[in-house]
């Protein structure tokens, strides 16, 4: 019997600090990130070392909310092994964690692959929205480590999926159980929040905000509910320049204004972590409450939901299948800009 090849799938995420100490330094990663802080060095590097020293407290204070680390790194392994059974039947797959900003970092996975002897290797981001400073960020690490550990041949890439059906439908079975639970949609607005971007970076060619706006339309219409009162949002913005708006915040206290029962989907995060965890559970329930919204409810991130892990498997079996960067965007005019961070696919 031949034996099956070995297909080594790389889960690309942020990362997130798993011990108090490690919050520092995992900021200081984040900022000294040029996808993140767009200076040349020393100019980041000396930004990034103060930035992250000023953030650090604060951000330990939030990550005591969560125990002292984040959840991220043992959820995405759930994950990996559920992607792991929904290809068992068809493949030798093994998922490694390749992390941005603290362990697991890339080149721990690309040491990992190396020494399982990997025959292919899939690169698949867990952001659902392509971003250059995630998903483009993530896989100009990849390739650096990939070179490092000299890993050879290209790998398959899958770019975005934002309106991929299985993530597409968790999130609407997710949703419409928590609209049952708000007492259905009279008087209720559904609030699809994701992380915020800089505005220059979307006026610069981005397609996040683009991609997630198609995200929450295709939730929308899985819900099925006529009139249902949705907005597209942004939370987590810093600093002060001009971030994508709405602003998840400014949502929060006009729902209060209006009286409105809020369902807030999370709707960029396939994980639980920070964003989810304290600023929409605790924080932003809490502006919630001061603001007179009469309640306020919060969708899971999809996790390991069958269908979106699912979805996940039917994107690795069509990206073994295709030589290019596999980017089911369809958008009018849609450039894949992946390429820019895969040098070996055209």
């Amino acid at each position: 019997m031949t034996p099956r090849r070995k297909i080594a799938i790389v889960l690309i995420n942020l990362g997130g600090p798993d011990r108090p100490e490690a919050v520092e330094p995992f900021l200081f990663n984040l900022f000294n990130d040029p996808a993140i802080i767009r200076l040349p060095n020393p100019f980041r590097y000396l930004v990034a070392k103060l930035i992250s020293r000023r953030r650090a407290p604060v951000a330990r204070e939030i990550y005591s909310e969560l125990g002292g680390g984040s959840p991220l790194v043992p959820l995405t392994e759930a994950q990996g092994r559920a992607l792991e059974q929904a290809l068992s039947g068809e493949m030798e797959a093994r998922a490694f964690l390749a992390m941005r900003y603290w362990h697991p970092f890339a080149r721990e996975a690309a040491a990992e692959i190396k020494a399982w002897g990997a025959d292919e290797i899939v690169l698949l981001p867990l952001y659902p929205q392509y971003s250059t400073t995630t998903t483009e960020s993530s896989f100009k690490d990849w390739m650096e480590a990939a070179k490092g550990e000299g890993l050879s041949g290209k790998p398959h890439v899958v770019c975005c999926y934002p309106s991929e059906p299985g993530f597409i439908s968790s999130y609407v079975r997710l949703t419409t159980a928590a609209i049952e639970e708000a007492g259905g949609t009279d008087n209720l607005r559904v609030l699809f929040s994701a992380h915020g971007l800089p505005k220059k970076v979307v006026d610069g060619g981005d397609p996040y905000q683009r991609q997630v706006e198609q995200s929450c339309a295709a939730i929308a219409a899985g819900l099925d509910m006529p009139g249902l009162d949705w907005v597209t949002c942004y939370q987590s913005r810093v600093g002060p320049m001009e971030w994508i708006g709405p602003a998840t915040d400014e949502e929060v206290r006009r729902a209060g204004k209006e009286g409105k029962k809020l369902v807030v989907v999370p709707v960029a995060f396939v994980s639980e972590h920070s964003e989810t965890l304290v600023e929409l559970d605790i924080e932003y329930r809490q502006l919630a409450r001061d603001c007179g919204v009469p309640a306020y409810f919060r969708v899971a991130a999809v996790g390991t939901e069958p269908a979106f892990i699912d979805g996940l498997a039917k994107l690795v079996k069509d990206a073994l299948r295709s030589e290019d960067v596999l980017c089911p965007e369809d958008a009018p005019g849609h450039i894949c800009t992946a390429g820019r961070a895969i040098p070996q696919i055209s």
